[in-house]
């Protein structure tokens, strides 16, 4: 394919691409941090409570 045609042909479907407005941008980046914070939580209490465990196995 030519260049010079990609090129157009990029152009031409990026005209038809549907792009979020900026209140669902900044909604679903919301909902990305408040998961990630509640994975955190999840994992840090789990290392906590399974070091807890190992502790009173080993001694």
């Amino acid at each position: 394919m030519h260049p010079i045609r990609f090129i157009k042909s990029v152009f031409a479907e990026m005209k038809l691409v549907t792009w979020p407005t900026a209140k669902e941008t900044r909604h679903d980046t919301w909902v990305v941090i408040v998961t990630s914070l509640l994975f955190a939580i999840f994992f840090a209490l789990t290392d906590w409570i399974l070091q807890g465990i190992l502790h009173l196995i080993v001694g």
